[in-house]
């Protein structure tokens, strides 16, 4: 049911949750329960008010109408369901377009022991004989109600779901909201079955709908707007709870010097696999590197390798890092991670919960996100109205510890970026960022950027006129203008030359364009081939879901005819040595295996890229002395696979292996506590 911000998580991929309160329509229509006319709800983004779900209701017939904006962007959807006496849909319709302008019709029918239904993934139909749940595609926040009223309705609160698999209602807490119509006892739910995490569920004492809510988003009824941050931050405790248990339970702490055996160690010095070797660990640190047989001390944990490949802990630079996203990450070998934007009270509290051991994930390295006032800003991080300000904002982060950089948003000023530069290199901070709305790029890098965020804040500028928005869906469409750049043009080789004249870095965040641009409804997206099989039904129909609207055949050529035009554009750049810095701004996991894959379409072997999404990061953030690398006296930080990835970079998509800092992981382990079917076996582990 996430299915509602998924593109948020895509949202700042251009580098890339109201109205006032209703009159109370209340009324007992329906027997032995509490009904209403209409709701009205507000739906709120890191505390501003961003858009609203209303719902008209008709007997056993619901219309709601769902609507927001943040970052210049957002769903519009328009859905009618009705409910048989036992609560279930059984007739569901939703039209509209999702975050990025993709069209959607989507119906469900039940029409006796048939069920049928069409989405973006195509059509679909199964006879049933037990009460069954349609899992909507692009459901609104309320589609959670709409589970929650007919799981309570059944004995077990468990029911079997379309397409695929069941959805589970678990009971959390009952407390008291205080609203404009005064104090009102509500019970949080966790619904889960459907997607790799819970979803969050709020009824008030007569089982209607309260609140959707996760640690940034919250769709609340309004009257009740002043509880959003304390209902946002319960949300927040329930998923630090659940991924503090996993951690108690699948954290292998031996107590014990640790040796992995008969192992081959990637060395990015060499771009090579070692011969056959054994690496001990001690502590947080390794302690030595050994022949494959050497037999240890006694009291050693041992770990059969059985021949497989040592890698260095790979880095997703552009994350936006929460506790679902960490522990997955680190499940995918992703030892380290760079947050591009984040708020503070979420970001530096994840960040010491996992240092402590308390949670499982990667070493974060912080960014100081810093936005300006407009119509479409970003929620996310610090808002500016003025240069003063801005410049104050880098002092602030500067301050606190563990911020590496600034990351520059959309809708800051270009005319302030000269005197933000400046302060974030006085006290050492990497400026990075979007290009700011009526800039350009060669003005950014006159101004003092380090790095220029996402591939098309690069291009945007080659290809619309001077007074273009992009702090508007303009910087997402204006990408099928690509495939006329010419590339010997002097605009292009201006921006260029003066990328590689002050050592400007790039993230080209790669696996979000070829998301956009090739992505296709009912087409499983290639990003997501290799492990889409072993996901839960809402991942794989996700999956199938274009992120953009294509229009028409035109559209799609040129969609694609630019893409061609991107990796050609991203080969010169590295043929010309511009340093090129792979991040997903996806989540990481299996998107960041995804971009570094890519990586070899733009001139790189397997070995530089691998080299690249290790050392190489290590290295430009500064801690190679520590990480990067599987050395005697670095830290712990690698992962196991079976395969050769210098061979067929592939192999680092199966992963049975990671240690963090000498904690040890199987995600064979974990990944079914996900509803993700495991990619290999778990090593054997004995004692010395």
């Amino acid at each position: 049911m996430r299915n509602h911000h998924i593109a948020g998580a895509l949202a700042l991929l251009a580098a890339a949750a109201c109205s006032p309160a209703s009159e109370d329509t209340s009324s007992t229509t329906e027997t032995g329960e509490s009904a209403v006319k209409s709701e009205s709800y507000a739906v709120i983004i890191a505390g501003e008010r961003v858009g609203h779900l209303k719902v008209d209701h008709n007997g056993n017939e619901a219309t709601i109408d769902y609507d927001y904006k943040n970052n210049g962007r957002g769903p519009t959807f328009a859905e009618t369901v009705s409910y048989d006496e036992a609560g279930l849909p059984v007739s569901w319709s939703i039209k509209g377009a999702t975050t990025f302008g993709n069209s959607v019709e989507e119906t469900y029918a039940l029409d006796g022991g048939r069920a049928s239904w069409t989405d973006a993934t195509g059509s679909g139909s199964a006879d049933i004989d037990e009460p069954a749940l349609y899992i909507s595609q692009f459901g609104s926040p309320y589609s959670g109600y709409v589970y929650a009223r007919a799981l309570l309705k059944d004995g077990d609160n468990t029911l079997p779901a379309l397409p695929a698999g069941e959805l589970r209602l678990s009971e959390m807490e009952t407390m008291e909201v205080e609203g404009e119509s005064g104090m009102l006892s509500v019970t949080t739910y966790a619904l889960s079955g459907a997607d790799l995490d819970p979803d969050y569920i709020i009824l008030d004492d007569q089982d209607r709908f309260f609140a959707y809510t996760t640690p940034r988003f919250i769709v609340i009824r309004e009257g009740f707007e002043a509880e959003e941050e304390r209902l946002r931050n319960l949300a927040a405790d329930y998923g630090a709870t659940r991924f503090e248990e996993l951690q108690q339970e699948y954290a292998h702490d031996y107590g014990a010097p640790v040796r992995i055996q008969n192992v081959r160690v990637f060395q990015p010095d060499t771009l090579e696999m070692s011969d056959p070797v054994s690496v001990l660990v001690e502590g947080d640190r390794i302690a030595a590197i050994e022949a494959a047989d050497a037999t240890g001390a006694e009291g050693e944990v041992i770990i059969d390798g059985a021949g497989g490949s040592l890698i260095p802990g790979l880095y997703d630079m552009h994350g936006h890092v929460g506790d679902d996203d960490a522990l997955m990450n680190l499940l995918a070998g992703i030892t380290s991670i760079r947050d591009m934007g984040n708020e503070i009270t979420v970001l530096e509290p994840l960040r010491e919960r996992i240092e402590s051991g308390a949670l499982a994930g990667p070493r974060i390295h912080m960014s100081g996100f810093i936005e300006g006032i407009s119509e479409t800003n970003n929620s996310t991080g610090e808002l500016a109205s003025t240069e003063e300000e801005a410049v104050e904002l880098v002092r602030m982060y500067a301050a606190r510890d563990g911020y590496g950089q600034i990351k520059i948003y959309s809708s800051v000023k270009g005319e302030w970026v000269p005197a933000m530069a400046a302060e974030a290199h006085a006290n050492g901070m990497r400026v990075a960022g979007h290009i700011p709305a009526f800039s350009t790029p060669d003005e950014m890098i006159e101004a003092g950027y380090d790095e220029i965020t996402h591939l098309n804040q690069v291009m945007l500028s080659w290809v619309l006129p001077p007074d273009a928005d992009t702090r508007t869906m303009q910087r997402i469409t204006g990408i099928q203008l690509f495939e006329g750049i010419d590339l010997d043009s002097d605009e292009v080789q201006r921006t260029l030359n003066l990328m590689v004249e002050n050592d400007v870095a790039h993230e080209p965040t790669l696996v979000i364009h070829e998301y956009a641009m090739l992505g296709r409804n009912g087409e499983t997206n290639r990003a997501a081939l290799d492990y889409i099989d072993h996901m839960p039904v809402a991942v794989q129909r996700n999956a199938k879901v274009a992120l953009l609207n294509i229009a028409d055949k035109e559209e799609d050529r040129r969609y694609r005819d630019s893409y061609d035009k991107v990796i050609e554009i991203l080969t010169n750049m590295h043929e010309r040595g511009i340093f090129l810095v792979p991040g997903t701004d996806m989540g990481g996991a299996f998107m960041l295996h995804r971009e570094v894959e890519l990586f070899t379409n733009l001139g790189m072997s397997e070995a530089d890229v691998l080299k690249r999404a290790t050392y190489d990061m290590a290295e430009y953030l500064g801690v190679s002395d520590s990480r990067g690398s599987i050395e005697a006296g670095k830290l712990a930080d690698f992962f196991l696979v079976p395969g050769d990835p210098t061979a067929d970079i592939k192999a680092i998509k199966t992963i049975s292996l990671v240690s963090r800092g000498g904690t040890i992981y199987y995600p064979t382990e974990i990944y079914p506590e996900f509803g993700i079917t495991p990619f290999t076996e778990i090593p054997t582990v004995s004692d010395q």
